[in-house]
């Protein structure tokens, strides 16, 4: 059981409580720390899976162990008929990612991937909003801990907001640029990636765990409208140009409404006050229903079990998610190549 194991263990024990679920048991090499998981959750330690499929007979779980046992742990798990819910990243390459969906397929179990930010408030209530998103600016900025340093920023921060552009875009990928920089780990610690799809979009990326301040937003322009999404406060602002009309093409012209309205004006702006000088662009700020992330998660994962349904976000998304972030490290030590700089060890897409 990974650092994030505890939350997992946490959100079975408030499901167990309102009796949506029977919380069987957590596992832990470690005896003496799954000891005090399960006694502060009130279920079962374990040291091992064997011993987990042995006495307590699960019929689902959460992986949540480093990126590198994710294989082998969920292995045991499916081949024991258990249905998985596997943290990000999927697996350590591509090779292991493709082994895992053919597991699911050949053991018949379903496979989800915890790409959390999918189920922020704010994510849910801005995917009614969406239209023709043609630019992103995204922003994930944390204080530097000394967790997850298995991975590097783009597997580790990333990833979270490629999972939820590439849901949004719904485009392939046409072309990937990126920089990248170890600052106090042997890994890439902070990252900028430029996106270009095959639908005429382009998305701007920044990750850092070393940062003097926590940042988590993601803003888009479509025709007539930018949005603002705060994934810490979780909250959407829309910033809606009225008047907008079409010509007959499929795609919006600028109306009279424009005129004097400059967007890059409203990039740092999270007031709800309508612009002075441009009354035609309307604020609104959509409903949010307000749940944890990680509770709406393991929810949707327990009805994709229950229901033997495709769950929101798939192994196949989560091998989605692993391949862009592969290439965009390989990106990195290319442009780190180019300038003769002592380029990070990190991973290949190669299996």
């Amino acid at each position: 059981m990974g650092a994030f194991g505890r939350n997992h263990a946490r959100v079975y024990r408030d499901l167990a409580q309102k009796g949506e679920v029977e919380f069987v048991g957590i596992v832990d090499h470690d005896h003496a720390r799954a000891s005090a998981v399960a006694a502060e959750f009130g279920t079962r330690a374990f040291t091992s899976i064997d011993e987990l499929l042995r006495d307590a007979k699960p019929e689902a779980a959460s992986v949540a162990v480093p990126t590198v046992e994710h294989l082998n742990v969920a292995r045991k798990l499916m081949e024991a008929g258990v249905d998985v819910l596997i943290e990000k990243p999927l697996a350590a390459s591509l090779g292991e990612a493709d082994e895992l969906i053919r597991l699911a397929q050949r053991t018949s179990r379903i496979g989800m991937v915890g790409h959390l930010e999918r189920f922020n408030p704010a994510v849910r209530a801005t995917v009614p909003l969406l239209t023709q998103p043609m630019f992103f600016e995204v922003h994930r900025l944390s204080i530097f801990t000394p967790r997850a340093l298995d991975v590097d920023v783009v597997l580790d921060l990333m990833i979270h907001d490629l999972d939820v552009v590439l849901s949004f875009v719904d485009s392939p990928v046409k072309e990937v640029r990126a920089v990248g920089l170890p600052i106090l780990t042997e890994k890439v610690d902070i990252a900028n990636v430029r996106l270009e799809f095959d639908s005429g979009c382009v998305a701007n990326f920044t990750a850092s765990r070393v940062s003097t301040e926590r940042v988590r937003k993601l803003r888009f322009f479509q025709p007539h409208q930018y949005i603002s999404l705060d994934y810490t406060r979780q909250d959407v602002i829309a910033f809606t140009v009225e008047g907008g009309g079409g010509d007959g093409t499929g795609v919006a012209q600028p109306s009279s409404a424009v005129q004097g309205f400059n967007p890059m004006e409203f990039m740092g702006s999270e007031d709800l006050g309508a612009h002075p000088s441009s009354p035609n662009i309307k604020l609104a700020k959509p409903p949010i229903e307000k749940e944890e992330p990680l509770m709406a998660e393991i929810k949707e994962f327990l009805r994709a079990v229950r229901e033997r349904t495709k769950p929101l976000v798939s192994l196949e998304d989560g091998r989605r998610n692993l391949a862009l972030a592969l290439e965009i490290l390989a990106a990195i030590q290319q442009h780190s190549r180019r300038l003769n700089l002592h380029g990070p060890a990190v991973a290949t897409s190669k299996s």
